[in-house]
């Protein structure tokens, strides 16, 4: 089979990684790094021994498929260019900043594959957790992590708390029916902590933490459901089943999980769709509920923000 021929859009830290794995792959053969910082391009390139272009448009008939690792607010020019082009594309998540450049990439998808690069989606423990979800009642997510330079130009909700939603909206099924929210800058003009309560219909409840000023890192997911507690850490690819019986005692459940790097699964699924054209597990409209969620959220964090300034005052 001839390799697919693939570009990263982005030269930064993330686009490395998908450069670094990229190279693994039998089934890609990495073309081209674009950046509009030449000289960015140009030291990733030969890092990972390819060409350096500063505009997409030199990518065109060189390759089948492309990563959109650029700054968010770049995704729905770039996405946008390379599908007109028939270049299928991997966007990093956030899929957009707003709901008009998410929907502009999802206006300019058909015939192509679009999928959106919510990673821990193919966390395998996520992968795991899938299979067990029966009727979930009650959702406890904590997503802390140290403060870094990187993904500034968004709140920490788009940041970092959007891969939560995106897992709950699919183990749910369903658009949260209410949402509250309260959220605070510390050393960034965005948000950098969030606390958001969202109410399902059916009577399902989730309260998720985000904050990338943490003095550590901590990913985990509790879910509560008929019979059964299950509480799963991303970073360890770990997670422990605890049942109830109907005697009302409780017993561990084993569960396996085969640890494996969730980069390299994301870019397989992804060549697996380039080939076969099949709909991504993450497709440009799922990304899209979960950034509508999120920028609802946001909205919540200003309304409470208001609130609090009034009675500061």
């Amino acid at each position: 089979m001839t390799p697919v021929r693939m570009a990263v859009v982005g030269a930064g830290q993330f686009g490395k990684n998908h450069m670094r794995v990229i190279r693994s792959l039998e089934r890609a053969s990495l073309v081209a790094v674009a950046d509009t910082d030449a000289g960015r391009a140009q030291a990733a390139a030969q890092q990972f021994e390819c060409e350096a272009v500063t505009d997409i448009a030199a990518l065109a008939g060189k390759i089948d498929a492309a990563v959109v690792s650029a700054p968010t607010t770049a995704h729905a020019a770039i996405s946008c260019q390379l599908l007109a082009m028939g270049i299928d594309v991997l966007i990093e998540k956030p899929i957009a900043p707003n709901m008009e450049e998410a929907r502009r990439i999802n206006d300019s998808a058909p015939g192509r594959i679009v999928q959106v690069g919510h990673l821990e989606q193919f966390n395998p423990a996520v992968l795991a957790l899938r299979k067990m979800v029966t009727i979930p009642l009650f959702f406890e997510v904590h997503r802390l992590s140290l403060f870094t330079p990187r993904s500034l130009d968004v709140d920490v909700v788009l940041d970092l708390m959007i891969h939560d939603i995106d897992i709950l909206l699919a183990l749910t099924g369903k658009l949260p029916e209410e949402i509250r929210a309260a959220g605070i800058s510390i050393l960034s003009r965005k948000v950098d902590i969030a606390n958001v309560r969202l109410a399902f219909p059916g009577g399902c409840v989730a309260n998720l933490t985000a904050s990338r000023v943490s003095t550590e890192q901590v990913r985990k997911l509790r879910l509560f459901q008929p019979h059964q507690y299950v509480s799963l850490d991303y970073s360890k690819q770990e997670i422990a089943v605890f049942g109830v019986s109907p005697q009302k005692q409780i017993g561990f459940v084993p569960t396996n999980v085969e640890k494996q790097e969730p980069l390299r699964l994301e870019l397989e699924a992804f060549l697996d769709c380039v080939i076969s054209r099949a709909e991504p597990l993450v497709t440009a409209a799922q990304a899209t509920r979960a950034l509508q969620v999120s920028l609802e959220i946001l909205a919540k964090i200003e309304e409470h923000s208001r609130i609090v300034a009034q009675s500061l005052q």
